[in-house]
């Protein structure tokens, strides 16, 4: 989820690249909850964060949207400017029938989004 808002809401200022300890395929209430707001992520996978740091790619901003522990988990990658955990429930993890999971995994999008916003406009990305 942000990886696809940062990169439209960022306007070319980002290009947000989506990892994970242990990639798989988008949840299916998260395609669902995105498509409600014009984000098709029906085809996306998550990539291998420690490809990412195989490669020795540079950051500017590491950004965690997992939980500490999880986060500690991740590599340091070389020469990032800013490293920032913006701890998120996993999407995945929601309990309940399926209007209560329907529910949790919207208000999980709706505060990546609204943390997403605040950051573009703290950073004086986007007015």
């Amino acid at each position: 989820m942000a990886e696809a808002m940062l990169n439209r809401l960022g306007k070319g200022w980002f290009k947000a690249e989506s990892a994970g300890l242990d990639p798989k395929s988008v949840d299916g209430l998260v395609v669902s909850v995105m498509d409600e707001i014009g984000y098709d992520l029906s085809k996306k996978r998550s990539k291998d964060v420690f490809s990412f740091y195989k490669q020795g790619r540079l950051f500017d901003y590491v950004i965690t949207v997992c939980d500490k522990e999880t986060e500690d988990s991740c590599p340091v990658f070389p020469g990032i400017v800013e490293r920032l955990n913006w701890p998120f429930d996993d999407p995945s993890d929601v309990q309940g029938d399926d209007d209560e999971r329907l529910t949790k995994v919207r208000n999980i999008r709706d505060a990546i989004l609204s943390r997403i916003e605040l950051f573009i406009k703290d950073e004086g990305f986007v007015s």
